[in-house]
């Protein structure tokens, strides 16, 4: 197979952490690339040198046969390399035309664009119509416009990073369909995912990072994703072990909840009722969009609704603050990690004073503890196993993954007794994953009502003891766990009920 990018010891360094250290491998022409890791293992910083947004310390590219060092994105994406980001970069208040057109150096007649944009979507199965308002789209479809927006480019080199956690497993399928159309086209694919069993799947060979130096390579058709894992990790893997419990009293009853979005293309909550007891892990799964961030938000009381419509450990709380809530022993960790879950140029102290300052008791009359806020701090990098200079860093400064472990340690080191987390392994490597799920299972067993609201469907079936989908803001009737496949979920996802769902 003909090289297309060759990276010959890429260096990168920041201030107490070598992000990238002599990182050498060859992605071929037509070739799907995996490229692994775990959070911070230095995956972001490289596709980054790669797309021209950051600049390598030491090392070299060439590609296409030529030196290879764009400056910025537009001279990565004239030499032919194009990105899908996995937070999508779209105005949703501009049609799909308008938001592609922004992409482009010199963008065509609106007419051209159109009809371009209905043809290479169609030719990839990937179909959109050009005029339909980014807001009124699901998220699958959103993907799809950054994918045709990258197409439209004709590029040599795709990166793509998480491309399939905002999908069902039917839109996966036809993600990969076209993924393996461009390969046998000879683009070459560099895919990002911590979902393994895609790897093994889709690609062609894969490069493991750790640390920031290659470690490893293979062909993943050729591995169990367990050994993938164990590869990344550099250690044996360790696998949730659920216990089968026997649920006591109801810690959390939502009645005939309906809550208004807060944004224009939210999705409003539709008459949602359910009842979570201690010992009990419920999930909640759906495609993005479908009401998943309003019902967390009225859950912590971010938006309050009728007092009677949530009860916590039968008190009515439909109308009580956040804080309030957390007195109770209700707590939250959103699905947006910075700006929402932490706030990004605080200290992880700082954020851990945040959310834990009543329950932690990290402050007395007023005034802080700001040694008991480190305590509290270095417990949930140390439990969590969070990697990082130290807990004066920033919150920005932490890969995504790694702030996740940090946020959702913060929460579970609380001891809630009713504990909602929204994606709570997204975006987060494999070992990191089964340790964030086993810390939740526990916490269930010792007597908490957990809510996991998630779009990983194996996570869902791994963890939950009973499990309903949300679609257009209304939840399905609970069903055992036990009893759905995960081809069953992706069509309740869609909006069939469990009991209409064919065995």
């Amino acid at each position: 197979m003909t090289a297309l990018l060759t990276l010959d010891g890429l260096t990168k360094a920041y201030p107490g952490v070598i992000a990238n250290d002599s990182v050498s491998f060859e992605i071929g022409e037509g070739e799907i690339h995996a490229l692994l890791g775990e959070n911070g293992a230095g995956k972001s910083t490289l596709v980054k040198m790669i797309y021209g947004l950051v600049r390598p310390d030491a090392g070299h590219m060439t590609f296409r046969g030529k030196p290879f060092h764009p400056g910025e994105p537009r001279a990565a994406r004239a030499a032919g390399v194009a990105m899908v980001f996995q937070h999508f970069s779209l105005f949703e208040a501009m049609s799909v035309a308008e938001n592609i057109s922004l992409g482009m150096e010199n963008p065509p007649s609106r007419r051209q664009l159109a009809a371009r944009i209905r043809e290479v979507s169609n030719a990839y199965k990937l179909p959109l119509d050009p005029d339909r308002i980014i807001g009124d789209l699901s998220v699958g479809e959103r993907q799809r416009v950054e994918i045709i927006r990258c197409l439209l480019q004709n590029p040599k080199l795709l990166i793509m990073d998480e491309p399939t956690s905002v999908l069902t497993p039917q839109e996966v399928d036809v993600l990969f369909e076209t993924l393996n159309k461009l390969s046998s086209e000879g683009t070459a694919i560099l895919y990002i995912s911590h979902k393994l069993e895609e790897i093994r799947t889709l690609c062609h060979h894969a490069t493991i990072l750790r640390h920031g130096k290659v470690v490893d390579n293979c062909d993943p058709t050729q591995q169990t994703a367990r050994r993938l894992a164990e590869m990344m990790v550099g250690s044996a893997l360790h696998i949730p072990a659920k216990k089968n419990l026997h649920p006591g009293e109801v810690l959390l009853e939502v009645d005939h909840l309906s809550a208004r979005s807060r944004t224009p293309f939210g999705t409003s909550l539709k008459d949602i009722s359910l009842k979570v007891r201690s010992g009990e892990v419920m999930g909640i799964g759906g495609v993005a969009g479908n009401g998943q961030d309003e019902l967390l938000s009225a859950l912590s009381g971010e938006i309050l609704v009728k007092r009677e419509m949530i009860r916590v450990l039968n008190v009515d709380t439909g109308d009580l603050r956040p804080n309030e809530r957390r007195e109770l022993g209700l707590l939250t960790a959103p699905e947006e990690r910075l700006g929402h879950a932490a706030a990004p140029n605080m200290s992880l102290t700082e954020n851990a004073m945040l959310t834990a300052h009543q329950r932690q008791k990290l402050t007395t009359g007023g005034f802080l503890r700001w040694n008991a806020a480190r305590g509290f701090a270095r417990a949930i990098v140390k439990q969590f196993d969070v990697r990082t200079p130290g807990i004066a860093n920033a919150a920005r400064s932490l890969s995504g993954g790694n702030l996740q472990k940090f946020v959702i340690g913060r929460e579970i080191l609380q001891n809630p007794r009713v504990l909602v987390v929204n994606q709570p392994t997204w975006g987060v490597d494999a070992a990191a994953a089964s340790a964030i799920r086993q810390a939740l299972m526990n916490l269930a067993e010792a007597g908490a009502a957990v809510v996991v609201i998630s779009q990983d469907l194996d996570e869902l079936l791994e963890m939950s003891d009973r499990l309903a989908i949300l679609n257009e803001g209304r939840l399905s009737v609970p069903a055992e766990a036990a009893d759905l496949t995960i081809e069953a979920i992706g069509l309740m996802m869609g909006g069939m009920e469990a009991a209409d769902v064919p065995a």
